[in-house]
């Protein structure tokens, strides 16, 4: 998952970024609400962390803007304000969760897969097809009941295709959710991860499209 993290702190935003590379994540790491919304235009995000207390144009007023213009992807709210009325009125903007600082990166990983299952319309953080059996939260990946080690972005990828079943997924959908600024991307890198997939699960798991993408079939 491709995150947007808007927060002015530099040792916040930095630690944050950190933690979250290191649990899978592909984060981009804004201070201000117009970086946010540049990135926002040029990028696919699944996510955006927000903080309230921007300089010049604050979080609140920035989710706003991102509902009205059909930003539908999951926002959480990351504040230190931790009245109810403003808990009140960023979830009536549109918000889908918020975490008061400081918080624990655990706790923040799991209320990001809380926010991303709700938006994909799923109930359990275990995804099984065709033998295959996926924990998100653990991030274990099971073929027939035995374990199977994935890299990170393996693991990735594989969690990408189960949500979206019976979908195509592009090459370019499939970077844009894998890689954050910086990140240095070959032309085959994809068809690299996709083949040591196979190799792990079964080759007939994941199906090609020439020249169009990949999908795993409903049936």
């Amino acid at each position: 998952m491709r995150i947007l993290l808007v927060e002015d702190d530099p040792q916040l935003g930095r630690a944050t970024q950190l933690g979250l590379d290191q649990l899978g994540y592909a984060v981009d790491w804004v201070q201000s609400a117009e970086d946010a919304e540049i990135s926002i235009k040029l990028h696919q995000y699944q996510c955006l962390l927000l903080d309230l207390g921007l300089p010049r144009q604050d979080g609140m007023t920035l989710l706003k803007k991102l509902r009205a213009a059909g930003f539908d992807q999951s926002i959480l709210i990351l504040t230190a304000r931790d009245q109810i009325p403003d808990r009140i009125m960023g979830l009536d903007s549109g918000a889908d969760d918020f975490i008061v600082k400081p918080y624990d990166i655990d706790e923040l990983a799991a209320r990001i897969r809380t926010v991303r299952r709700r938006l994909v319309g799923r109930s359990r953080e275990i995804l099984t097809h065709r033998g295959v059996e996926i924990d998100t939260a653990a991030r274990q990946v099971k073929l027939h009941g035995e374990s199977v080690n994935l890299t990170t972005r393996e693991f990735n990828i594989l969690q990408i295709l189960f949500e979206h079943l019976g979908q195509i997924i592009t090459k370019d959908q499939l970077e844009q959710a894998l890689y954050s600024w910086g990140d240095e991307i070959e032309s085959n890198t994809i068809q690299v991860h996709i083949h040591h997939l196979r190799k792990k699960l079964g080759k007939e798991l994941i199906r090609t499209l020439h020249a169009v993408g990949y999908v795993i079939d409903k049936e």
